[in-house]
């Protein structure tokens, strides 16, 4: 049953709480607890504007979208959720548009590219919070060994640096995830790679394009095919690589910022580079946001935008990104970033960020569809796979679930 929070009305002389269900990112330890950054967002919010309480909740990835999902159906929406997808909500008419809520600078300082993955029919319900990119990471150490000079940067430097890296016995050349884990965000990095990608320019999906299946045949006759991988790929999942990455098992891989702690824990000397495309550096990477929205059902939206506003200022956006090596979504925030020197290893993900490419996750198809791709689209690069029947019969499940426009 969801908890019944205070977000349905007034309290005592006539003060209203507004309730807040936001997700962890920390590692579980109180220091690193988001409840403690929300808490602390909250109280400096109320101390500004008298007669307003917030109410936090603070859930794990693995709950915490249920436990909205939940709150909704039984008819107590939170005032404001940070979870991972907004379309269905937005879909349903349950959400306020970000100019409902928020001023207009605070509206005007999103990220493009990042508040654009935010709109559903021309219209923003989706409001990022934090986002990353991809980049390709490399083993300095192996690389030293195998003779390889630099970070490739086409295919087929990729695949001269993985030979070499095979004849020093390096156990997986290249780690590639198209296991169920997160087999769409590695689906997309090479799809980009050879200028394609999962929706066109109208938004409707392309799953099957030329582009894509291009890349995908690449791979299943110039990596997977000359066991360049060390592992099937269908059965291999992020987590696995990055696990052996930090073991100096792997010699590349695509990665997010999180990776580099783990690597520097696991002593690991490694090197990042822009994404290798089909002919040469790839012109855009992966872009990955998580989301806040603000539902409707109590009414208070004025209090709702107000502390929004007070969310995306530049030094609360920056206290969050820091503690865990995020991306902020905000301009004024990225051109502190860059300003300040602070988290310098975090600035090659942030170059990238206003040419990413995001999930369609505008589309309240995308859950099924990514669900789809999970299934099947490690089967297009096996031996004897058929990347244009396999991502075919994928474009054919996203546009039955899509539906008519």
């Amino acid at each position: 049953m969801a908890p019944a929070l205070a977000g349905c009305g007034s309290g005592a002389g006539g003060s209203k709480t507004i309730t807040l269900v936001a997700a962890e990112y920390g590692d579980g330890k109180p220091a690193n607890s988001s409840k403690r950054y929300w808490d602390s967002v909250a109280r400096t919010f109320e101390g500004d504007h008298k007669g307003v309480k917030v109410s936090v909740e603070v859930y794990s990835w693995t709950e915490v979208d249920k436990r909205v999902a939940d709150m909704v159906a039984a008819g107590n929406a939170p005032d404001i959720a940070q979870i991972g997808a907004y379309a269905d909500f937005a879909a349903a008419g349950k959400l306020y548009s970000a100019d409902q809520l928020l001023s207009v600078p605070t509206q005007a300082d999103f990220i493009d590219s990042i508040a654009a993955a935010g709109d559903v029919h021309r219209m923003q319900y989706g409001l990022p919070f934090v986002s990353s990119t991809r980049l390709l990471f490399y083993n300095k150490t192996l690389f030293e060994k195998a003779g390889v000079l630099r970070a490739p940067q086409s295919w087929d430097e990729l695949q001269a640096a993985a030979i070499k890296l095979k004849a020093v016995g390096v156990k997986m050349p290249f780690g590639l995830p198209l296991g169920p884990e997160e087999a769409p965000a590695e689906t997309l990095l090479w799809m980009l790679g050879a200028d394609g990608g999962y929706t066109d320019k109208n938004d409707d999906y392309v799953i099957n394009s030329h582009e894509n299946v291009q890349a995908f045949t690449w791979l299943r006759d110039e990596l997977v095919g000359k066991k360049l991988t060390g592992a099937d790929p269908a059965r291999t999942n992020r987590q696995d690589v990055f696990d052996a990455f930090c073991k100096g098992q792997v010699g590349m891989l695509n990665g997010h910022p999180s990776l580099m702690q783990q690597a520097e824990a696991g002593g690991i000397k490694y090197g990042m580079a822009q994404l290798p495309g089909i002919s040469g550096k790839a012109k855009s990477t992966m872009g990955v946001a998580d989301w806040l929205m603000a539902f409707k059902q109590h009414g208070h939206r004025k209090e709702i935008g107000q502390f929004l506003d007070s969310v995306y200022g530049t030094q609360t956006v920056l206290d969050f990104t820091s503690q865990y090596g995020l991306l902020p979504v905000t301009q004024s925030a990225s051109d502190q970033m860059h300003k300040d020197g602070q988290n310098k290893k975090l600035l090659p993900f942030l170059e990238p960020l206003q040419n990413a490419v995001f999930y369609p996750a505008n589309k309240t198809s995308w859950a099924k569809v990514s669900k789809a791709i999970k299934e099947k689209v490690g089967q297009a690069v096996q031996p004897g796979g058929d990347p244009m029947g396999v991502l075919s019969e994928i474009q054919t499940q996203a546009q039955s679930v899509e539906g008519p426009r």
